[in-house]
Protein backbone atom coordinates (compact mmCIF):
# COMPACT_ATOMS: atom_id res chain seq x y z
CA UNK A 1 0.00 0.00 0.00
CA UNK A 2 3.14 2.51 0.91
CA UNK A 3 4.85 1.81 -2.86
CA UNK A 4 1.16 2.64 -4.35
CA UNK A 5 0.75 5.71 -1.95
CA UNK A 6 4.61 6.61 -3.00
CA UNK A 7 3.81 6.84 -6.60
CA UNK A 8 0.93 8.84 -6.67
CA UNK A 9 2.62 11.28 -4.76
CA UNK A 10 5.73 11.05 -7.29
CA UNK A 11 3.54 11.13 -9.96
CA UNK A 12 1.54 14.44 -8.92
CA UNK A 13 4.97 16.38 -7.95
CA UNK A 14 5.93 15.57 -11.70
CA UNK A 15 2.49 16.71 -13.34
CA UNK A 16 2.99 19.71 -10.73
CA UNK A 17 6.54 20.55 -12.04
CA UNK A 18 5.34 20.12 -15.71
CA UNK A 19 2.48 22.35 -15.37
CA UNK A 20 4.85 24.95 -14.00
CA UNK A 21 6.96 24.51 -17.13
CA UNK A 22 3.85 25.37 -19.54
CA UNK A 23 2.73 28.41 -17.62
CA UNK A 24 -1.43 29.13 -18.21
CA UNK A 25 -1.18 32.17 -20.26
CA UNK A 26 -5.47 32.80 -20.83
CA UNK A 27 -8.34 31.52 -18.86
CA UNK A 28 -11.75 31.06 -20.75
CA UNK A 29 -14.29 29.75 -18.15
CA UNK A 30 -12.50 26.67 -16.65
CA UNK A 31 -10.92 26.01 -19.42
CA UNK A 32 -7.07 26.60 -19.63
CA UNK A 33 -4.73 27.78 -22.63
CA UNK A 34 -1.20 26.71 -21.62
CA UNK A 35 1.99 28.58 -23.29
CA UNK A 36 3.49 25.44 -24.76
CA UNK A 37 -0.51 25.08 -26.35
CA UNK A 38 -0.53 28.84 -28.10
CA UNK A 39 3.07 28.08 -29.40
CA UNK A 40 2.15 25.04 -30.86
CA UNK A 41 -1.24 27.17 -32.55
CA UNK A 42 1.08 29.69 -34.14
CA UNK A 43 3.78 27.32 -34.60
CA UNK A 44 4.55 28.17 -38.60
CA UNK A 45 3.97 31.37 -37.99
CA UNK A 46 6.74 31.37 -35.63
CA UNK A 47 8.75 29.63 -37.47
CA UNK A 48 8.73 32.33 -40.35
CA UNK A 49 10.13 34.69 -37.84
CA UNK A 50 12.66 32.89 -37.02
CA UNK A 51 13.81 32.37 -40.33
CA UNK A 52 13.40 35.93 -41.22
CA UNK A 53 15.82 36.84 -38.19
CA UNK A 54 18.15 34.49 -39.56
CA UNK A 55 18.15 35.70 -43.06
CA UNK A 56 18.76 39.11 -41.46
CA UNK A 57 21.45 38.10 -39.05
CA UNK A 58 22.68 36.51 -42.39
CA UNK A 59 22.54 39.00 -44.52
CA UNK A 60 24.75 41.22 -42.48
CA UNK A 61 26.83 38.73 -41.41
CA UNK A 62 27.96 38.17 -45.03
CA UNK A 63 28.18 41.80 -45.58
CA UNK A 64 30.61 42.03 -42.80
CA UNK A 65 32.72 39.34 -44.09
CA UNK A 66 33.37 40.75 -47.63
CA UNK A 67 34.20 43.84 -45.99
CA UNK A 68 37.11 41.84 -43.68
CA UNK A 69 37.96 40.06 -46.66
CA UNK A 70 38.29 42.95 -48.87
CA UNK A 71 40.38 44.86 -46.31
CA UNK A 72 42.42 41.70 -46.17
CA UNK A 73 43.12 41.47 -49.71
CA UNK A 74 43.50 45.03 -50.09
CA UNK A 75 46.37 45.53 -47.51
CA UNK A 76 47.97 42.66 -49.60
CA UNK A 77 47.84 44.40 -52.97
CA UNK A 78 48.78 47.57 -50.87
CA UNK A 79 45.95 49.33 -52.41
CA UNK A 80 42.38 50.83 -50.65
CA UNK A 81 39.48 48.21 -50.38
CA UNK A 82 37.78 50.76 -52.96
CA UNK A 83 40.66 50.59 -55.01
CA UNK A 84 40.56 46.92 -54.80
CA UNK A 85 36.23 46.97 -55.78
CA UNK A 86 37.40 48.86 -58.93
CA UNK A 87 39.82 46.85 -60.42
CA UNK A 88 38.20 43.70 -59.22
CA UNK A 89 34.54 44.34 -59.77
CA UNK A 90 33.34 47.43 -61.48
CA UNK A 91 36.55 46.86 -64.42
CA UNK A 92 35.61 43.49 -64.60
CA UNK A 93 32.13 43.68 -65.34
CA UNK A 94 31.56 44.72 -69.22
CA UNK A 95 28.49 47.47 -70.34
CA UNK A 96 25.21 45.38 -71.23
CA UNK A 97 24.16 45.63 -75.20
CA UNK A 98 21.57 46.71 -76.78
CA UNK A 99 20.10 43.22 -77.60
CA UNK A 100 20.25 42.02 -73.35
CA UNK A 101 18.29 45.17 -73.06
CA UNK A 102 15.74 44.31 -75.67
CA UNK A 103 15.42 40.74 -74.35
CA UNK A 104 14.22 42.29 -70.71
CA UNK A 105 12.18 44.65 -71.95
CA UNK A 106 10.39 41.81 -74.07
CA UNK A 107 10.41 39.63 -70.96
CA UNK A 108 8.71 42.50 -68.79
CA UNK A 109 6.50 44.64 -71.37
CA UNK A 110 3.67 43.79 -69.28
CA UNK A 111 5.27 45.77 -66.08
CA UNK A 112 6.34 48.46 -68.33
CA UNK A 113 2.68 49.51 -70.05
CA UNK A 114 3.25 51.52 -72.67
CA UNK A 115 6.75 52.85 -72.73
CA UNK A 116 8.01 52.10 -75.82
CA UNK A 117 11.73 50.22 -75.87
CA UNK A 118 13.50 53.55 -76.51
CA UNK A 119 12.52 55.38 -73.45
CA UNK A 120 13.32 52.73 -71.28
CA UNK A 121 16.67 51.89 -72.63
CA UNK A 122 18.98 53.15 -70.58
CA UNK A 123 16.64 52.10 -67.34
CA UNK A 124 16.84 48.73 -68.25
CA UNK A 125 20.81 48.81 -68.58
CA UNK A 126 21.34 50.49 -65.37
CA UNK A 127 19.03 47.31 -64.08
CA UNK A 128 21.38 45.16 -65.91
CA UNK A 129 24.75 46.57 -64.94
CA UNK A 130 23.50 46.37 -60.97
CA UNK A 131 22.67 42.80 -61.60
CA UNK A 132 25.93 42.09 -63.08
CA UNK A 133 27.90 43.76 -60.39
CA UNK A 134 26.07 42.00 -57.63
CA UNK A 135 26.92 38.46 -59.68
CA UNK A 136 30.83 39.71 -59.45
CA UNK A 137 30.95 40.71 -55.86
CA UNK A 138 29.56 37.67 -54.98
CA UNK A 139 32.32 35.52 -57.31
CA UNK A 140 35.18 37.87 -56.04
CA UNK A 141 34.10 36.93 -52.10
CA UNK A 142 34.01 33.30 -53.25
CA UNK A 143 37.60 33.52 -54.50
CA UNK A 144 38.45 35.31 -51.15
CA UNK A 145 36.95 32.70 -49.35
CA UNK A 146 39.22 30.42 -50.75
CA UNK A 147 42.08 32.39 -49.94
CA UNK A 148 41.41 33.03 -46.43
CA UNK A 149 40.21 30.68 -44.36
CA UNK A 150 36.42 31.78 -43.56
CA UNK A 151 34.56 29.58 -41.16
CA UNK A 152 30.59 30.45 -39.94
CA UNK A 153 29.02 29.44 -37.11
CA UNK A 154 25.71 30.92 -36.91
CA UNK A 155 23.05 28.62 -36.06
CA UNK A 156 20.42 28.38 -38.41
CA UNK A 157 16.64 27.79 -36.50
CA UNK A 158 15.84 23.89 -37.50
CA UNK A 159 13.14 21.27 -36.89
CA UNK A 160 13.13 17.87 -36.76
CA UNK A 161 11.51 16.59 -39.80
CA UNK A 162 10.99 13.11 -40.93
CA UNK A 163 11.00 10.90 -43.55
CA UNK A 164 7.61 9.29 -43.05
CA UNK A 165 9.17 5.68 -44.61
CA UNK A 166 8.81 7.71 -48.25
CA UNK A 167 10.46 7.47 -51.41
CA UNK A 168 13.95 8.98 -51.91
CA UNK A 169 16.55 9.76 -54.76
CA UNK A 170 20.01 10.62 -54.82
CA UNK A 171 22.04 9.70 -51.61
CA UNK A 172 20.87 7.45 -49.65
CA UNK A 173 20.65 7.68 -45.66
CA UNK A 174 24.14 8.58 -45.31
CA UNK A 175 24.10 11.52 -47.46
CA UNK A 176 25.02 14.66 -45.44
CA UNK A 177 22.18 16.64 -46.54
CA UNK A 178 18.82 15.28 -46.81
CA UNK A 179 16.14 17.33 -48.10
CA UNK A 180 12.18 16.64 -47.60
CA UNK A 181 9.66 17.85 -49.92
CA UNK A 182 6.20 19.20 -49.31
CA UNK A 183 4.74 19.06 -52.32
CA UNK A 184 1.27 19.35 -54.29
CA UNK A 185 0.53 18.02 -58.12
CA UNK A 186 -1.62 20.62 -59.10
CA UNK A 187 0.03 23.38 -57.13
CA UNK A 188 1.79 25.51 -60.30
CA UNK A 189 4.56 26.97 -57.74
CA UNK A 190 5.46 23.15 -56.79
CA UNK A 191 5.93 22.60 -60.54
CA UNK A 192 8.14 25.88 -60.97
CA UNK A 193 10.54 24.58 -58.11
CA UNK A 194 10.53 20.50 -59.61
CA UNK A 195 12.63 22.47 -62.24
CA UNK A 196 15.09 23.79 -59.29
CA UNK A 197 14.88 20.34 -57.77
CA UNK A 198 16.11 18.74 -60.76
CA UNK A 199 18.62 21.08 -61.25
CA UNK A 200 20.00 20.25 -57.24
CA UNK A 201 19.81 16.90 -57.40
CA UNK A 202 21.99 17.17 -61.26
CA UNK A 203 24.18 19.21 -59.48
CA UNK A 204 25.01 17.87 -56.29
CA UNK A 205 24.37 13.90 -56.90
CA UNK A 206 24.84 11.55 -54.21
CA UNK A 207 25.36 14.46 -51.67
CA UNK A 208 21.85 14.94 -51.52
CA UNK A 209 19.16 12.60 -50.45
CA UNK A 210 15.88 13.84 -51.76
CA UNK A 211 12.60 12.89 -50.17
CA UNK A 212 8.88 13.49 -51.34
CA UNK A 213 6.39 13.43 -48.91
CA UNK A 214 2.52 14.24 -50.13
CA UNK A 215 0.78 17.85 -49.13
CA UNK A 216 -2.33 18.19 -51.27
CA UNK A 217 -4.08 21.66 -50.40
CA UNK A 218 -8.02 20.80 -49.94
CA UNK A 219 -8.92 23.19 -53.00
CA UNK A 220 -6.74 21.36 -55.77
CA UNK A 221 -9.06 18.80 -56.18
CA UNK A 222 -6.90 16.80 -58.68
CA UNK A 223 -4.18 17.27 -56.25
CA UNK A 224 -5.22 14.16 -53.51
CA UNK A 225 -6.06 11.44 -56.53
CA UNK A 226 -2.51 12.34 -58.34
CA UNK A 227 -1.05 11.75 -55.05
CA UNK A 228 -2.44 8.81 -54.58
CA UNK A 229 -1.59 7.36 -58.34
CA UNK A 230 1.73 8.47 -57.59
CA UNK A 231 1.34 6.18 -54.40
CA UNK A 232 0.02 3.14 -56.62
CA UNK A 233 3.11 3.93 -58.96
CA UNK A 234 5.34 3.50 -55.66
CA UNK A 235 4.09 0.41 -54.87
CA UNK A 236 5.40 -1.11 -58.45
CA UNK A 237 9.16 0.86 -57.93
CA UNK A 238 8.02 3.18 -60.43
CA UNK A 239 7.31 6.48 -58.35
CA UNK A 240 9.76 9.07 -59.64
CA UNK A 241 9.07 8.07 -63.12
CA UNK A 242 5.11 8.71 -62.80
CA UNK A 243 6.34 11.85 -60.00
CA UNK A 244 7.96 13.25 -63.23
CA UNK A 245 4.94 12.90 -65.08
CA UNK A 246 2.18 14.20 -62.78
CA UNK A 247 4.30 17.72 -62.66
CA UNK A 248 4.90 17.98 -66.46
CA UNK A 249 1.27 17.24 -67.71
CA UNK A 250 -1.67 19.78 -67.01
CA UNK A 251 -3.90 17.68 -66.94
CA UNK A 252 -4.44 15.25 -63.79
CA UNK A 253 -8.18 14.10 -64.95
CA UNK A 254 -8.66 10.84 -63.78
CA UNK A 255 -8.43 9.58 -67.35
CA UNK A 256 -5.03 11.20 -67.48
CA UNK A 257 -3.77 9.67 -64.42
CA UNK A 258 -4.16 5.75 -65.93
CA UNK A 259 -2.90 7.19 -69.26
CA UNK A 260 0.17 8.04 -68.00
CA UNK A 261 0.44 4.82 -65.63
CA UNK A 262 0.56 2.86 -68.74
CA UNK A 263 3.16 5.44 -70.48
CA UNK A 264 5.54 4.25 -67.27
CA UNK A 265 5.02 0.88 -67.80
CA UNK A 266 2.48 0.31 -64.75
CA UNK A 267 0.73 -3.29 -64.27
CA UNK A 268 -3.13 -1.27 -65.17
CA UNK A 269 -5.00 -3.76 -63.16
CA UNK A 270 -2.96 -3.42 -60.18
CA UNK A 271 -2.84 0.34 -60.83
CA UNK A 272 -6.36 0.60 -61.27
CA UNK A 273 -6.98 -1.39 -58.21
CA UNK A 274 -5.45 0.31 -55.68
CA UNK A 275 -6.27 3.91 -56.86
CA UNK A 276 -9.97 2.83 -56.64
CA UNK A 277 -9.36 1.67 -52.91
CA UNK A 278 -7.39 4.54 -51.93
CA UNK A 279 -4.71 2.03 -50.47
CA UNK A 280 -2.73 4.90 -49.40
CA UNK A 281 -5.22 7.15 -47.75
CA UNK A 282 -3.30 7.46 -44.48
CA UNK A 283 -0.05 7.74 -45.48
CA UNK A 284 -1.29 10.93 -47.40
CA UNK A 285 -3.33 11.39 -44.24
CA UNK A 286 0.43 11.18 -42.15
CA UNK A 287 2.11 13.61 -44.32
CA UNK A 288 -0.43 16.24 -44.09
CA UNK A 289 -0.33 15.71 -40.14
CA UNK A 290 3.15 15.62 -39.87
CA UNK A 291 3.58 19.05 -42.56
CA UNK A 292 1.24 20.55 -40.79
CA UNK A 293 3.04 19.76 -37.33
CA UNK A 294 6.49 21.26 -38.46
CA UNK A 295 5.06 24.62 -39.24
CA UNK A 296 4.02 23.86 -43.22
CA UNK A 297 1.06 25.88 -44.73
CA UNK A 298 1.66 26.30 -48.08
CA UNK A 299 3.61 24.26 -51.04
CA UNK A 300 6.73 23.42 -52.10
CA UNK A 301 8.05 23.65 -48.80
CA UNK A 302 11.54 22.14 -48.51
CA UNK A 303 13.59 20.92 -44.96
CA UNK A 304 17.04 20.67 -45.66
CA UNK A 305 18.65 19.53 -42.82
CA UNK A 306 15.56 20.30 -40.93
CA UNK A 307 16.13 23.98 -42.40
CA UNK A 308 13.45 25.13 -43.84
CA UNK A 309 12.84 26.72 -47.28
CA UNK A 310 9.72 27.71 -47.99
CA UNK A 311 8.28 28.39 -51.57
CA UNK A 312 9.74 28.31 -54.89
CA UNK A 313 13.24 29.72 -54.61
CA UNK A 314 15.86 29.94 -56.99
CA UNK A 315 18.30 27.15 -56.59
CA UNK A 316 21.28 29.79 -56.02
CA UNK A 317 18.92 29.86 -52.60
CA UNK A 318 19.18 25.86 -52.43
CA UNK A 319 23.01 26.06 -52.87
CA UNK A 320 23.55 28.84 -50.60
CA UNK A 321 21.70 26.44 -47.71
CA UNK A 322 22.73 22.79 -49.08
CA UNK A 323 26.65 24.05 -49.48
CA UNK A 324 26.65 25.65 -45.46
CA UNK A 325 25.22 22.17 -44.32
CA UNK A 326 27.97 20.54 -46.87
CA UNK A 327 30.46 22.84 -44.89
CA UNK A 328 29.36 21.45 -41.27
CA UNK A 329 29.28 18.25 -42.30
CA UNK A 330 32.90 18.63 -43.81
CA UNK A 331 31.61 17.14 -47.16
CA UNK A 332 32.75 19.61 -50.40
CA UNK A 333 30.39 22.28 -51.79
CA UNK A 334 29.43 21.43 -55.27
CA UNK A 335 31.74 23.15 -57.73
Amino acid sequence: MRTVITTVVVCGLLSVAQAADQPVVAKVGTHTISRAELEKHVKSELMEIDMQRYETLREGLDEMIAEELTKLEAAARGVTPEELTQQEVYAKVGKPTDEQAQKLYDENKDKLGNASFDSVKQRLKDHLIQGMVEEREHAFVAELKKKYKTEVSLPAPTVDVGTGGRASRGGGPSAPVTMIEFSDYECPFCKKADVTVQEVMKTYGDKVRLVHRDFPLPFHTHARPAAEAARCAEAQGKFWEYHAKLFASPDLSPEKLQALATEVGLDRAKFDACVAKQQFKDGIDKDVADGTEVGVTGTPAFFINGRMLSGAQPFEKFKEVIDDELAASGAKPAS
